[in-house]
C-alpha cells in the first residue's frame, strides 16, 4: 500500500514536472518571440520626442512657432514637487519601490473594478505608459500587454527614476494639442511649469487618463471632480496635508483666459516657415526644436498692423455702406436675447471688432446686444455711413460688426461704432537700409481669410512710384535738380503721354517735374537716357521682375512686388549702397548649435552723389507735392506716390535716414479703387500712421549728408539734355 502511494505521488510529481516544463518553455517561447522585435531601450540616451521650432523677434520675444505635437521639454530639476507628487499619487503609488510592473497595483486595480462592476483604477505602471507612449501602439491585446511589460523591466534596468518620471511628463498628450505637463502648463494656466500651485498640479496630473473626457475647457465639471480626486490621492499618499488638501479642493479652477487670435506677424512667419521647410526638411521645421531668431521688430509690427487695418477700414469707409452681413429673423431666429454668437465666446476687449445683433431700431438709435453686453447707437456712431438716422440702414435682427469703443463691465454697457469688413486689400514692409533686415511685414487685412502675401507674391503695377529710378539714371548721366524740361504735348509714335490732370504747365524743373508727379517729364527723361540703358540700371536697385522695354515703364508700367520696391527704395537713403533684403539672423538647432547666420549682403547699386541727389528730390513731393499730408510729421521724410490707371492700384514709397517703409492699397481681382484714390490718399495716410507710431518718442533724423558743412550734392557727369532725339524716338517705337 505505501509503495503504490509512493508510485502515485511520483506520478503525480513526474506529471507536474512535465506539464511545468511545457508551460516555462512555451512561455520562454513567447517572451523570446515577442522580445524578438522590440525597440532597444538604451538609445533613450539619445531620444529626443518632437519639440516646438520657436521664431524670435529682434528682441528675443517669441513671435511664432512651428509644431506637429506642441511640447516644451524640461528637465527633472524643473518639474515642481507638486506635481511630482500629484502625478505619482494619481498614477503610479508604488513607483519608487516597484521595477517596472507593479502586482500589488496590479492586484488592488482588478479588485476596484471587480468591486465597481466596470474599470475606475489602471494597474500600468508610470514605466508601462512610457514603454507604450514611446514604442508601442494603442492597440489592446495580449501581445502588445507582454511588450509593454518587457520595455519597462528594460526601461527600469538602464534608467534611474528621476529620468523615467521626466521622460514620462515630457512626452504624455494632454489635450487641445498640448503635449507634456510643461506645455500644458503654459497652455491651461499661461504659467512656467516651476509655477504651479497643488490644484494647478493636480488638475494636470488627473489629464493623461483621459484628455478629451476631462478637459477643465470641454467639460469643466469633470475636470473639477477629476482634479479633486487627485487632491484626495496626494492626501492619502501623504504628499499634502488633509488641511492642504481641502483648502486646494475648495479653490475654483481658475484658466487662462483664451484671448482672440492676435498673432502678431502671421504673414512674416508664414514666410519663414516656407523657406525654412525649403531648407531643412518639415520634419525639420515641425519637430526639431530650431530656434530661428528674426529680424521683425515687435513695435514696428504692431505698429504696422494697426496702421493697415486702420487705414483698409478708413479707404472702405469712403465707399459707403454695403448693408448688414444677414438678418436673424430672416433666417427664422426666434429670440435675439438668447441667441449666441460664435465670435462671442472669446472675451470682448476695447478696440475689438465684433459682431452684434440689433434687437431694437427707431429714428434716433438702435440698441445693439453684443454678448452679455448692451450699446445705444446714435446717429454719430454711423456718420460715415451718410444715414441721417439709424432706421434707414439698419433693421431689428441684423447682425453688423461694431467696434467697441469703451465698456462698463458693472452695468454691462460698451459704447459702439458702426464698422464693416473691408474688401480692399493692402500691404506694408518696412526694411533698415543699413543691414537690409525687414522689420515689419504685412501681406493684408486678414490672415485668416487669406494666407496669399501682398507684400512678397502679389506683382502690382506701381504708377508713378516708379520714376525715381529713371530721375536716378538721369542724374547719373548728368541731370540737375534745377534742369528744366518742357511739359507739354508729345508724341512718341503711337504713344502719346498725358498727365494726370489733363494739362500741360510749360517749362518746369526737375524738381517740380518729381513734386508735381507730372508724367510727361518723367517719359522725355527716360527716352533721353534710352530704354536700353535704362533697364540694366533699374535692375541694380534689386527689381528682379521683368521689365517690359517700352516708354511706358516711365510710368509704372511693370509688374513689382511691394518687397522689391521697398528694398530698391533704401538704396537712396543707403549712399547708393543697395543690401539684399533678409528676414533672419540665425538659424540653431535644438542644442544650440548654429545652421545658418545671415550677414548683411552689401551691392553697389549707384554712386552716392547720385543717391544724395534723390533723396534731396525726393523731399519735393513732401515740401510742396503730391506728399504735402507728410509734412504733419515734423521730420526729414522723402517719398513718392504712386497711382495707376484707373485707381486700380495706389503706392506710397517713403523713407527716413534709417527706415523705408511702401504702402500698397489695390484689390486682388485689379478693379478700380474709385475715382480720387490715389496714392496720396489711399496708401499715404497709412505710412503717415506707421512713421508717426514709430517715431513717437524720438528726436527729428536728418539725413546725415544733408547737415550743415556736408559736401555739396553735385554729380561728376556732363550735364544731360532731356531734348528727344528723333533717333530715340524710332528705337522707342519699334520696341512697342
Amino acid at each position: 500500500m505505501k509503495f503504490q502511494v509512493q508510485r502515485y505521488l511520483g506520478s503525480l510529481v513526474f506529471v507536474f514536472l512535465l506539464f511545468f516544463s511545457v508551460a516555462l518553455g512555451a512561455t520562454a517561447g513567447v517572451l523570446f518571440v515577442y522580445n524578438s522585435d522590440l525597440p532597444q531601450v538604451n538609445s533613450l540616451e539619445n531620444y529626443r520626442p518632437s519639440v516646438v521650432t520657436e521664431v524670435y523677434a529682434d528682441d528675443g520675444q517669441v513671435i511664432g512657432s512651428f509644431a506637429l505635437e506642441r511640447r516644451i521639454v524640461v528637465t527633472y530639476e524643473q518639474l515642481p514637487q507638486a506635481l511630482k507628487d500629484a502625478v505619482i499619487s494619481v498614477e503610479d503609488q508604488n513607483f519608487y519601490e516597484h521595477w517596472g510592473i507593479d502586482f500589488y497595483g496590479i492586484a488592488r486595480a482588478g479588485l476596484k473594478n471587480l468591486m465597481a462592476g466596470r474599470v475606475v483604477e489602471g494597474g500600468s505602471t508610470l514605466t508601462q505608459q512610457l514603454s507604450k507612449n514611446l514604442f508601442l501602439t494603442p492597440e489592446r491585446s495580449f501581445r502588445r500587454k507582454i511588450q509593454e511589460a518587457m520595455l519597462s523591466i528594460q526601461i527600469e534596468r538602464n534608467y534611474t527614476k528621476p529620468q523615467i518620471l521626466t521622460m514620462y511628463c515630457n512626452l504624455g498628450f494632454l489635450g487641445h494639442g498640448q503635449y507634456g505637463f510643461a506645455a500644458a502648463a503654459e497652455y491651461y494656466f499661461n504659467k512656467n511649469v516651476k509655477d504651479l500651485t497643488i490644484e494647478e498640479a493636480a488638475l494636470l496630473a488627473a489629464l493623461p487618463r483621459s484628455p478629451n473626457n476631462y478637459s477643465p475647457i470641454t467639460y469643466p465639471e469633470r475636470a473639477l471632480m477629476r482634479r479633486n480626486y487627485a487632491i484626495d490621492r496626494m492626501v492619502a499618499e501623504r504628499k499634502v496635508t488633509a488641511v492642504e488638501g481641502e483648502a486646494a479642493k475648495k479653490r475654483p479652477v481658475v484658466l487662462a483666459p483664451k484671448n482672440r487670435p492676435d498673432e502678431l506677424a502671421p504673414y512674416f512667419v508664414e514666410e519663414l516657415r516656407r523657406y525654412l521647410e525649403n531648407k531643412y526638411g518639415t520634419s525639420a521645421v515641425h519637430e526639431g526644436g530650431l530656434k530661428v531668431y528674426s529680424t521683425l521688430n515687435v513695435e514696428m509690427q504692431r505698429a504696422a498692423n494697426a496702421a493697415l487695418v486702420q487705414g483698409l477700414r478708413a479707404f472702405d469707409k469712403r465707399q459707403g455702406w454695403r448693408g448688414a452681413e444677414r438678418n436673424l429673423l430672416a433666417q427664422r431666429v426666434v429670440d435675439l436675447n438668447t441667441i449666441e454668437l460664435d465670435d462671442w465666446k472669446l472675451p470682448i476687449r476695447t478696440n475689438d471688432v465684433v459682431p452684434g445683433i440689433v434687437l431694437d431700431v427707431n429714428a434716433r438709435n438702435a440698441t445693439i446686444r453684443i454678448g452679455e453686453y448692451k450699446a445705444q447707437l446714435a446717429v454719430q456712431d454711423i456718420g460715415w455711413t451718410r444715414a441721417r438716422t439709424p432706421a434707414e440702414i439698419l433693421r431689428r435682427g441684423d447682425v453688423a460688426l461694431f467696434m467697441v469703443r469703451s465698456m462698463n463691465s458693472a452695468d454691462r454697457k460698451v459704447e459702439v461704432t458702426l464698422e464693416q469688413r473691408p474688401k480692399v486689400q493692402g500691404a506694408l514692409v518696412a526694411i533698415d537700409p543699413l543691414n537690409g533686415e525687414v522689420k515689419a511685414m504685412v501681406g493684408g487685412y486678414d490672415f485668416d481669410d487669406s494666407k496669399f502675401n501682398r507684400a512678397t507674391q502679389a506683382l502690382r503695377q506701381t504708377g508713378s512710384a516708379f520714376k525715381p529710378f529713371i530721375y536716378a539714371a538721369a542724374v547719373d548721366k548728368g541731370l540737375r535738380p534745377d534742369d528744366t524740361v518742357l511739359d507739354a504735348p508729345v508724341n512718341f509714335g503711337s504713344y502719346s503721354p498725358g498727365n494726370y490732370d489733363g494739362r500741360f504747365e510749360g517749362t518746369i524743373t526737375i524738381r517740380r517735374a518729381i513734386a508735381q508727379s507730372r508724367n510727361i517729364p518723367a517719359v522725355k527723361t527716360l527716352a533721353s537716357i534710352g530704354i536700353p540703358a535704362a533697364i540694366p540700371y533699374i535692375k541694380r536697385f534689386g527689381i528682379t521682375s521683368k521689365i517690359e522695354p517700352y516708354l511706358p515703364i516711365a510710368l509704372g508700367a511693370t509688374d513689382v512686388t511691394l518687397i522689391e520696391m521697398t528694398s530698391a527704395y533704401s538704396v537712396f537713403p543707403n549712399d547708393g549702397v543697395r543690401v539684399v533684403p533678409r528676414l533672419i539672423r540665425r538659424v540653431a538647432n535644438y542644442d544650440d548649435d548654429i545652421l545658418e547666420e545671415e550677414l548683411p549682403e552689401l551691392r553697389d547699386a549707384i554712386p552716392a552723389a547720385t543717391a544724395r541727389i534723390m533723396v534731396d528730390l525726393l523731399q519735393e513731393p513732401v515740401r510742396s507735392g503730391t506728399a504735402t499730408a507728410a509734412r504733419q510729421l515734423m521730420r526729414p521724410v522723402a517719398g513718392k506716390t504712386g497711382t495707376t490707371n484707373d485707381f486700380t492700384d495706389a503706392w506710397f514709397m517713403g523713407f527716413t535716414a534709417s527706415l523705408t517703409a511702401g504702402v500698397w492699397v489695390g484689390f486682388d481681382e485689379k478693379v478700380p479703387l474709385g475715382d480720387g484714390e490715389t496714392g496720396g490718399v489711399a496708401a499715404l495716410p497709412i505710412w503717415l500712421d506707421f512713421i508717426r507710431e514709430v517715431y513717437k518718442d524720438k528726436p527729428a533724423e536728418p539725413f546725415p549728408f544733408l547737415k550743415p558743412g556736408s559736401p555739396a550734392l553735385t554729380t561728376a557727369a556732363p550735364r544731360l539734355s532731356i531734348e528727344v532725339e528723333t533717333e530715340i524716338v524710332s528705337t522707342t517705337r519699334q520696341s512697342q
